[in-house]
């Protein structure tokens, strides 16, 4: 009975047939073929999300209406988002979205890459003329003259049109600390000269045995204008309550040195009586 059963062997495994997770994995690792590459090129794929510094623009618009505004920054009225990418896309020109926040969002057409081009130049310029603003000194002294005064007062306001901060300093030595009011009559005057072309922007103040005031280009406003007349008049109010203070401690002097002097002289006066008075029994004495 053993005999009549066929003998079998061990049973071969094809060289050409593997487990199913190896299947799966060498799949995984093959190279996607030619079909597969151009069917997922041809997907649309997802809409990138703008930066926190740029606005969204064209397609990346999400909103299903728009209050739109012309070119020329008129405005046209809410429209589908649709009819405002048509419109901007006849014109040429990109749909953006100025003002996210609102509802509906506000797209304005514009060309875009000129518009980012010409706020590039404009930050790029800002900056050039923040980081080269320059600073000029000019420096007054308490006495100076008319001539010396209108000299210097001039290249402070070429300074100024050239677009340079200006310290204008007061140099003070020795008694003449004792008078500010002197520096700071000078610094009222070099502004209101020049404040067709620059404004103060630190008002006077004293710096050790200095004092200093700050220009910058610009106009002066009225407000400007009318608290440089207010300082002037409470210094021209201070010099006056000074004069008049100093003329009574004059006065006061005066009074005092001419009553020491009546007070000497009425003394010298009976001294010389006590004189007379003693000396006469003496001389009646001997006339008789």
């Amino acid at each position: 009975m053993l005999e009549g059963v066929k003998r079998q062997g061990p049973r071969r495994v094809s060289a050409f047939r593997h487990p199913p997770f190896l299947v799966l994995e060498r799949r995984a690792t093959q190279p996607p073929t030619q079909e597969e590459s151009l069917r997922a090129s041809q997907e649309p794929g997802p809409i990138a999300t703008p930066t926190n510094q740029e606005p969204r623009i064209n397609d990346r618009i999400r909103a299903r209406e728009v209050r739109l505004v012309s070119p020329e920054g008129e405005q046209i009225g809410i429209r589908p988002l649709p009819e405002a990418l048509d419109m901007a896309q006849d014109l040429g020109l990109d749909l953006v979205e100025v003002a996210d926040t609102a509802s509906p969002p506000v797209c304005r057409i514009m060309d875009y890459g000129k518009f980012k081009y010409e706020q590039s130049q404009k930050a790029k310029e800002s900056r050039k003329k923040a980081t080269h603003v320059l600073v000029k000194e000019m420096k007054y002294r308490p006495k100076i003259g008319p001539g010396d005064f209108d000299t210097k007062t001039r290249k402070v306001e070429a300074f100024l049109a050239e677009g340079s901060k200006v310290k204008v300093t007061i140099m003070f030595r020795g008694r003449e600390m004792q008078h500010p009011q002197l520096g700071r009559r000078i610094l009222d005057r070099v502004a209101e000269t020049v404040s067709h072309v620059g404004r103060v922007e630190v008002f006077p103040k004293q710096d050790g045995r200095n004092m200093v005031m700050v220009l910058v280009p610009g106009q002066a406003t009225r407000r400007q204008r009318e608290t440089a007349a207010d300082h002037r008049a409470e210094e021209a109010a201070a010099e006056e309550a000074a004069a008049e203070a100093a003329a009574e401690a004059a006065a006061e002097v005066a009074a005092e040195v001419l009553e020491a002097e009546a007070t000497q002289s009425e003394e010298a006066t009976g001294t010389e009586e006590t004189t007379v008075d003693s000396t006469s029994p003496d001389e009646t004495t001997e006339t008789s």
